[in-house]
């Protein structure tokens, strides 16, 4: 199966596609990646401040919002090098967002429904009218989006090989993000369809 990543960074109204390209190219990954439903555990996980991430929008991946948080968090806090995009001392964990999670369920599930992988939804919405959409007022903003992959810990490997995406991943701009996936229908291009976004509140 066919695995594609691709990532985009704004940051102060400048917006670049990462990872090899353009919206639909991205990098391909020999890794896979899936995500799951959260726990009903009565303590968040640190930076885990919201409520717990609906099934179609985890994979049916358990205790997917902590899981998420926990995968990134740890390769932020190891710091990376992402080749031209350059080295990355270890990063601040980020912080799981309510809000930034709506933005990228939706885009996995329009990606997912429509059969599509691209930064631009399937209407022509942007990544930033996207999260516009959910109130969330942001200073800097980034966007990884992925397919094919069937867990959490294979789309960040994926993601860090890339240096788009690894570069969005270690940004220390960054100090929320969320995670969502979606399946797709029976004769989907790529079954799983992943977007992860990155951002600082004004």
């Amino acid at each position: 199966m066919a695995r594609l990543a691709c990532a985009t960074l704004l940051l102060l109204l400048l917006a670049a596609c990462g990872g090899g390209g353009g919206d639909d190219a991205g990098d391909t990954t020999p890794a896979a990646a899936g995500d799951a439903a959260p726990s009903d555990s009565p303590t968040p996980a640190p930076g885990l401040e919201t409520a717990p991430v609906p099934e179609q929008a985890s994979c049916g991946i358990p205790d997917f919002a902590a899981a998420a948080l926990a995968a990134i968090n740890r390769r932020r806090a190891a710091g990376a090098t992402c080749g031209s995009r350059g080295s990355f001392a270890a990063a601040a964990p980020l912080r799981w967002s309510s809000q930034l999670a709506v933005a990228s369920a939706a885009h996995s599930a329009d990606m997912a429904v429509q059969n599509y992988f691209s930064h631009t939804s399937a209407d022509g919405r942007s990544m930033t009218d996207r999260v516009n959409a959910t109130g969330y007022s942001w200073a800097s903003l980034g966007e990884n989006i992925a397919a094919g992959y069937s867990g959490i810990d294979s789309v960040v490997e994926g993601w860090m090989r890339s240096e788009g995406h690894c570069a969005n991943i270690m940004d220390p701009a960054f100090d929320e993000m969320a995670l969502a996936c979606a399946i797709g229908a029976a004769g989907s291009r790529y079954g799983q369809y992943w977007t992860q976004n990155l951002a600082r509140k004004r």
